[in-house]
Parts: structure tokens; sequence; C-alpha cells
């Protein structure tokens, strides 16, 4: 048995009920960027995207008559809208009290612990993108040496260094220790490493070394349950980050979308058995978060180029499921994360399509993998899909 598990990250459907509890009415991650930028995604709408309940209008006109998958959409239970909780839920695992965010930045309290506890001064402090920080305050980091500190509605605390300020190691250095200020009642998803170089026109760019450092699930996870029954978990992108490597056997990291597809058919051709667990981050991470409406359309279109190639891979027994994490309205003023459903397509030679509406609960991928590897025989979803 082969599951692939493929979240598109930031990839929205229109806002939650509770949206506006979050600032974020109105959100519609794919239903604006067609709307701006008429993007047509042939092989995601014979998969059913466009015929899911709910969905924008501009998409809505896409609509194909037979969708080849099982299609729908789910609402997140756990009250937050990052990263972390969004895989956590997908794996199973709903937090009850999701990590802290701090929208304003971090207080003075923290950050004297963090100076005191890595050895460093910091700047910054606040709310923001991580490429627009580190060309407007990227000077005054190269001048007085003080390590730029930021934020989002995400629960993630980010430290960005220019390479030659602080080497790489000592950046990796700098947050683990942070990690360790960043637990109890101050406790973040992740606290992240963001490497960058300035070049001789005074540009600042990341480089690839990003380096995430969360926290062990608080509870089990599919993940956990699969790797009991000695069942292989691969993680692609940052699937491992996200989970400490708790119950993943192989993991690998990715520089963009290209490689981590490169990387999920070069698997496709070499697993024998198990999950595979991809996470497609430049939708969120390089387009979502900058407000790039365009970049964020040529991501999608990236993604659905490739399906068609995967979907031949696949053998009769084979599954795969794409879906998302959570939004990220590149069409709004936030730059943040959006309160949104996320798409639900289930594909397999031997399944059958159908509508399955709206699912409470992300944890419903969870119940389903576990269906495939007979692990959980009370699924309703499961059965749902796998009626001939």
């Amino acid at each position: 048995m082969r599951v692939f598990l493929m979240v598109i990250d930031g990839f929205g459907i229109g806002e939650m009920p509770d949206a506006a509890l979050f600032g974020d009415e109105g959100s519609d991650t794919y239903g604006h960027v067609v709307a701006a930028t008429r993007i047509r995604l042939p092989h995601l709408a014979a998969l059913g995207l466009n015929n899911i309940c709910g969905i924008g209008p501009a998409a809505a006109q896409f609509r194909v008559p037979a969708p080849n998958a099982a299609y729908g959409r789910m609402s997140e239970k756990t009250f937050a809208k990052d990263t972390t909780a969004g895989h956590y839920e997908l794996a199973g695992l709903v937090m009850q009290k999701p990590f802290r965010v701090f929208p304003n930045g971090f207080p003075e309290d923290i950050v004297r612990d963090l100076e005191k506890a890595t050895g460093v001064l910091f700047m910054g402090n606040e709310v923001a993108s991580g490429t627009e920080i580190i060309q407007r305050l990227g000077e005054e980091h190269l001048r007085t040496g003080k390590i730029i500190l930021y934020t989002s509605q995400d629960s993630v605390m980010q430290i960005a260094s220019d390479t030659s300020v602080l080497p790489l190691t000592k950046l990796y250095d700098v947050c683990e220790a942070a990690r360790a200020v960043m637990t109890g009642e101050r406790t973040v998803g992740r606290v992240i490493a963001r490497p960058f170089f300035h070049d001789e026109c005074g540009h600042f760019r990341r480089t690839k070394d990003r380096k995430d450092y969360s926290l062990e699930p608080p509870g089990q996870t599919l993940l956990d349950k699969l790797a009991a029954a000695n069942i292989p978990v691969i993680g692609v992108g940052k699937i491992g980050d996200i989970f400490c490597e708790r119950g993943i056997s192989r993991s690998f990291h990715t520089g963009s979308n290209s490689e981590g597809l490169d990387l999920l058919a070069r698997l496709i051709g070499d697993t024998e058995e198990g999950l595979v667990f991809v996470n497609l981050v430049e939708t969120d991470m390089l387009f979502g978060h900058r407000n790039d409406v365009r970049g964020y359309s040529r991501a999608l279109r990236l993604i659905d180029s490739r399906l068609e190639a995967i979907k031949m891979q696949l053998r009769k027994e084979d599954i795969l499921i794409i879906t998302a994490d959570h939004g990220c309205d590149p069409t709004t003023p936030s730059t943040d994360h959006s309160r949104e459903y996320v798409p639900l397509l289930i594909y397999g030679k031997q399944l059958s399509p159908c509508d399955l509406g709206t699912l409470e609960g992300f944890d419903n991928v969870a119940r389903f993998i576990a269906s495939a590897f007979g692990l959980d025989d009370g699924c309703e979803l499961y059965k749902t899909v796998m009626r001939r």
C-alpha cells in the first residue's frame, strides 16, 4: 500500500465562518488568484477542484462535468491558521491550545532573555515579511551587528542574519538557544533560522539554508501510528522540521517546489510501500506572504503541469491526496496566513469519484490514511471513497 499526500502550502479556498475573528473576513486565496490572473489549472480541475462546494465564482466557472477524484473541502478544528497546527491536524492531532502568536512583536522580557541566552543583540522585533525586512534593515544590520528578529500571525520566531555577520553554524546556535527560551507560556511552534547574504549592488537575498526548530508534537500523530506498525513514512520539504523527524523514516529537504515535485516523481518510482508526505511551500513562503498574486499563479501552474505525469506513474492500488494547511491570500492587505477552508482531492485508479461536501476537521485525512493501511476501520470518509 502506498499513499502520496501533497500539501500545497497556504492554498485556501474561501473564508471559514469564524474568519473575522482572525481578521480574515473576505479571504479566498484560490478564488481571488483566479479572478486576478484568470489562471486555468486543467489537471487540478479534472480532479474536481473547481467543483468543490462554496468555491469562489471566478473558479466555479471552470467546473468540469465529471471529476475523476473524490473532492470536497475541510474546515479546521484547531483555533489557529498556522503551518504547525494545520499539519498536526492533517496528521490527526487537534491542538486544544494552539501555540502562542505575537501579533505585536515580542515583549521586552522575552527579548531581554533572548539576548542573555544567545549573546547577541536584536533589532526589528516586529511583524513583517521576511524578504521585506532584510531589505529594509539589512544595512543597519551590517553596520551594527544586531540580529534581525521578527514574527508573523503564524506561531513563529524568525531570526535572520547575513552570513558575514553570523556564520551559518553560529546562527543555528543562536536559534537553538532561542528555542530553549521559547517554552512554557512563551511557546511558539517554530523558531526559524533565516540566513541571507548581500551582493555588490546592496541587495539582500536569502540562502537555501533555512532551518526550523520545532517542538515535538504534543500528542500522537498518524506518523507515530505508522511507525509503530513498521510502515515507512518519507517526508519531503519541511515535513521533517514540522514533526521534529518523529515517526519519519527518511526526510528530504527541498529548495523549491520544482525540486519537491521531482522528488515526489522519483519516490513514486522507488518506494515500495508507506506514506510519502510532501509540502510544497512556495505558494505560501515566496508569494502568499509577499502579496505576489502573479507569482502565486505561476506556482500553481507549475504544480498543475506536473500532475498528469504523477498520476500516470501511480500503481493501481496507490492513493494520491492533495490538500492544504491554511490560506495565504495574496490579494488582501495582510501578508499573513488566512483562516480558510482547504481543498481535499483524493485520487486513485480504484477509487470512486464523488462530491464529499464539507468535512469538519483536517484530521479526516489522518483517519483516511490510517484506514488505507488497515489501522482504522471506522472512517466514514474511507468507506465513502472506496465504495465500488
